[in-house]
């Protein structure tokens, strides 16, 4: 029987690599999770006006809902001919299943799709509880957006987020905001700059002012590292043109209480500094927002803008479901995780219980040649299946 679901766990997760799913475009992959879902006996499948598919398995009395999140969108593959095997055909070499979102996070996706429903054939419905597996949409570029429209219809209890962590139980994350800072100057020929007021020297300034700001820290999460990620002038070429404009734009990994004011205040600091040094000086900062086109047809949109969140390691839950891994013959580590996930809208903005548990490598995601092993797809069915009985009280 155990075979039986890693088989099926390996096939499924090979028939979602192939079909492509930028952010956007997850038509093809969610009808194949959505028809897998149904043939594998849950109760209700649920497609959402963002695209999100959120199978549905109930107990037969009542307890509480645990929602097992993974999304179905990947980041795009620029260039086929880098890659040593196509990546959407789901090959299998050497034990691994190769293919974009193959750890990021297909493989996860299926997993949970097959744990749940290998629980409800075990126990034969007899359980307290509702289970949710959600494929969520649109992740890579808003993480935890879609997420929200889940949670305001299923109110889950406890959430597991199914991002790689090498079956090790992450009980937080750094959170992530991209902030943008624009410098305003004069434009004038670049023949006569005195008339003129250069925006990119004012914000080389800032730039220079802003590297001699030690970043916030936190004793587990680490420092609050805020790095520049892109700079952009305008007019664009400026050929002969002071620039009027310059925009750059850094990428804030934040930590556990951090609120929106808080993160922008060394920059409004900064500001206000340089102006009362330069009259002509003259700057905003914002955090970037953006929207995007779902595959329903619907927009999502954003302020990028996710919180951190961590829990103690001694909390009941935890324990509870560490101890059900190692039962289940699994020796997970307690961490957290180094990036942003939809555990920013569930624990960081919804304050539901959250924890971290996927298989494969993190350092996987995003790569050329990026893979999955078979033997961390089958443990992470064996998983998922201990995280249910963990929560689910049997």
């Amino acid at each position: 029987m155990v075979e039986s679901y890693v088989d099926t766990a390996t096939e499924l997760t090979r028939q979602l690599i192939r079909c492509p799913s930028v952010s956007g475009e997850e038509a093809a992959v969610a009808d194949t999770l959505k028809k897998a879902m149904e043939s594998l006996g849950f109760d209700e499948v649920h497609q959402d006006k963002y695209g999100n598919i959120i199978g549905v398995i109930k107990g037969n009395r009542p307890g509480p809902c645990v929602l097992l999140d993974g999304h179905i969108d990947t980041v795009p593959v620029p260039d086929e001919s880098a890659w040593s095997v196509p990546p959407f055909a789901a090959e299998i070499k050497e034990g691994r299943v190769y293919g974009r979102g193959a750890s990021d996070m297909k493989g996860a996706v299926a997993a949970m799709t097959v744990a749940a429903s290998s629980f409800l054939d075990a126990t034969n419905r007899d359980f307290g509880g509702t289970i949710c597996v959600a494929g969520v949409v649109h992740e890579e570029c808003f993480e935890g957006v879609a997420a929200r429209e889940i949670s305001q219809r299923f109110k889950p209890d406890y959430v597991i987020i199914g991002e790689a962590s090498e079956l090790n139980l992450k009980i937080g994350q750094r959170g992530r905001a991209e902030i943008v800072v624009e410098t305003f100057g004069v434009p004038a020929h670049s023949a006569n700059p005195e008339k003129g007021v250069n925006a990119v020297h004012s914000m080389t300034r800032l730039i220079t002012r802003m590297e001699e700001v030690e970043p916030e820290s936190h004793p587990i999460l680490g420092e609050g590292i805020c790095v520049l990620t892109d700079i952009k002038s305008t007019p664009y070429p400026g050929a002969s043109v002071v620039p009027s404009n310059c925009r750059v734009t850094y990428d804030r990994r934040l930590l556990v209480g951090e609120d929106r004011e808080r993160v922008l205040a060394p920059f409004v600091e900064t500001i206000d500094l340089l102006k009362q040094e330069d009259p002509d000086f003259e700057a905003k900062v914002y955090f970037a927002s953006d929207e995007q086109p779902c595959y329903t047809g619907a927009a999502i949109e954003g302020t990028r803008f996710f919180p951190a969140w961590l829990y103690d390691e001694k909390e009941a839950f935890v324990t509870a479901v560490l101890s059900e891994l190692q039962q289940a013959g699994l020796k997970p580590a307690v961490s957290h995780y180094a990036f942003c996930t939809n555990g920013s809208h569930y624990a960081g903005e919804a304050d539901i219980t959250t924890l971290g548990f996927g298989p494969s490598q993190e350092n996987l995601a995003h790569t050329i040649d990026e893979y999955i092993e078979i033997e961390q797809l089958h443990k992470g069915v064996l998983g998922y299946q201990a995280i249910l009985r963990a929560l689910l009280k049997l």
